[in-house]
């Protein structure tokens, strides 16, 4: 295995709201100087460590490594600056590669003429000295470049990652408007669930939420499922020790000693969620339900339990108040001593539920703004609690 220790700059993608969680587990793998963007965070690290955010970072979208920055005051410096970089380090002829460009204020306004303009200066730069060019594939490239340019600075750099981090490898069909695997994942973080009581989804569709929390708990890398990354085309891939850095993470996997509970009322969900735990080899740690979520009986508490229930974009207003309205009847009927998270785009429905929520947190499920509330659901009311707890004291 060859020794690699130089240090670059990273930059690990997310969806917003999910930012501090990122930060947190990035520390926690030994990254340094971690700042914290808006739906990134940026950090150092060595070749090991780009490896291992991208094998188990369980919040992050995709990580890019900083490769260089400039400043540009046209559109012909921008070009020249692409085309003086020795791109014959980073890629041969034969290899195929895509531009993704973001741009925010200043002298250019469409990242697709961004991407147009950086094309042509990596393309006539191999044409000048070869004269024949490497080929642009959007779909599966060899190289995958990010371009950020805020204002009159330029940050170029190689995604790592290839297809987003959020595909784990696990889930082959999901049903309707499924949660993403990086916010399920987040949702769990952000609850502070320690994977030291049982875990329950009452409405868990294709089985996401439940199984990002086995994967947490069982401590299974998240990308333990998935066959290929984008930095595995590049020339410095270093197959020995990616293999090592492989064999340490799952080293650290663990049985888990409480119980995961998923249940839906839907058949389909059922069926689609039978399919992904097996996919996952998790069908005999997570138990799977059909019942609607007022007849499920959970594990004895303390717990914690989270749901995605069907937000005002798939269910008419009425129903929806009758929805919420359940979710709250179940809460205080059958979970007393669990900490309920219910996360939503419909604010005013959640109001619905009956219940004072503990916590409010902004998060986004794609393009929707979400709340991500929590409840309390204590032994009688909020009063007898606080009654219980004086009379504890004195």
């Amino acid at each position: 295995m060859k020794t690699e220790s130089t240090v670059f700059r990273l930059v690990a993608k997310t969806t917003s709201g999910l930012e501090a969680v990122l930060a947190e587990e990035i520390r926690l793998l030994g990254g340094q100087n971690i700042e914290i963007m808006t739906r990134a965070v940026a950090f150092e690290g060595d070749k090991k460590l780009m490896y291992r955010a991208n094998y188990e970072l369980r919040t992050a979208l995709r990580i890019l490594k900083h490769v260089t920055s400039f400043k540009t005051s046209n559109e012909q410096k921008f070009y020249d600056e692409i085309r003086n970089i020795q791109w014959q380090m980073h890629m041969n002829v034969e290899n195929t590669f895509s531009i993704d460009g973001v741009v925010s204020g200043g002298l250019f306004t469409h990242s697709q003429y961004v991407a147009f303009k950086a094309k042509d200066a990596i393309a006539d730069q191999f044409r000048d000295r070869m004269g024949i060019r490497p080929s642009v594939n959007t779909t599966n490239p060899d190289l995958r470049i990010n371009i950020q340019i805020q204002e009159d600075q330029v940050n170029l750099s190689f995604d790592s990652s290839g297809d987003s981090l959020h595909k784990r490898g696990y889930r082959n069909i999901v049903d309707k408007a499924p949660i993403n695997e990086v916010l399920a994942a987040g949702l769990i973080l952000l609850s502070g669930w320690k994977a030291d009581t049982p875990f329950v989804d009452a409405m868990c569709g294709s089985a996401t939420i439940p199984i990002e929390a086995a994967m947490f708990a069982m401590k299974i890398p998240s990308g333990y499922f998935r066959k290929e990354y984008g930095f595995m085309k590049w020339s410095d891939f270093d197959q020995e020790l990616w293999n090592s850095v492989c064999s340490e993470a799952n080293e650290k996997i663990c049985d888990f000693n409480h119980e995961i509970f998923a249940s839906d009322h839907s058949a389909k969900a059922i069926d689609i969620a039978g399919q992904n735990l097996h996919s996952a080899n998790l069908h005999k740690d997570i138990r799977l339900f059909k019942k609607p979520m007022e007849f499920l009986i959970p594990p004895e508490a303390p717990g914690i339990l989270i749901i995605n229930p069907p937000y005002g974009e798939r269910l008419e207003e009425n129903d929806l108040k009758a929805l919420y309205m359940n979710i709250g009847d179940s809460l205080k009927r059958n979970f007393k001593g669990y900490k309920a998270w219910v996360i939503s785009s419909d604010f005013q429905v959640l109001k619905h539920v009956g219940l004072k929520p503990s916590k409010k947190l902004i998060v986004y499920n794609g393009p929707l703004e979400c709340r991500f509330v929590c409840f309390d659901i204590f032994e009688g009311s909020l009063k007898d609690k606080k009654t219980r707890e004086a009379d504890a004291k004195s």
